[in-house]
């Protein structure tokens, strides 16, 4: 399977950075190929552009700046996303990314009669979101009900394909947490990882 790997954090040795070195290596271990999409690293402008945005429901989608990204997303049969969540949503980088490659004509098409989108990512098999939240468990899902999750899940991930292997593994509390739960957090992100 070739899997999309994509860290959004930046700093070199965070803890996401060593999540994503677990899940590359656990991957690559059990025989998938393996494009890691290092956010900070590309120099990934989040920004959608003018010609974007006015073309987002024209006839034709203007993805002249980002079909690098467009066609590494399109050569994937999954994808994996790394990062923090801060303020119970992604990263600015993350949703920027999401906002100019997850467009028009390539991740979905708009309805002419006004409907639904119309999901266009069929080569989509798995999505996956290995996350850190500074909040403890109950707060992000009893009191914030679990946002990055219900977006992933329900908006991006079934409004761009179908059918897929969706799962998302989080470490709550992660500003208290001990080298120890960081330790049992990446055992289980090396055990998902080689689960594919």
């Amino acid at each position: 399977m070739r899997i999309l790997l994509v860290l959004a954090h930046p700093l070199e040795d965070s803890f996401a950075a060593s999540v994503a070195r677990q899940a590359h290596e656990a991957l690559v271990g059990g025989g998938h190929s393996v494009d890691l999409l290092d956010l900070y690293r590309e120099d990934f402008d989040p920004r959608l552009s003018k010609a974007e945005r006015g073309s987002y429901f024209g006839d034709r989608y203007d993805a002249s700046l980002t079909a690098g990204l467009i066609a590494r997303l399109q050569a994937a049969d999954g994808i994996v996303l790394v990062f923090p969540q801060w303020w119970f949503n992604f990263p600015a980088i993350l949703k920027g990314f999401f906002d100019r490659v997850f467009v028009p004509g390539v991740a979905f098409d708009n309805d002419p009669a006004g409907g639904r989108i119309i999901p266009r990512l069929k080569n989509i098999k798995l999505f996956w979101a290995l996350t850190t939240t500074g909040s403890p468990w109950w707060v992000v899902h009893l009191y914030m009900g679990n946002p990055v999750r219900r977006l992933l899940k329900r908006g991006i991930a079934a409004f761009c394909a179908k059918g897929l292997d969706f799962r998302m593994l989080s470490l709550h509390d992660m500003d208290r947490a001990t080298d120890e739960t960081r330790k049992a957090h990446l055992a289980r992100v090396r055990r998902l990882a080689a689960r594919i």
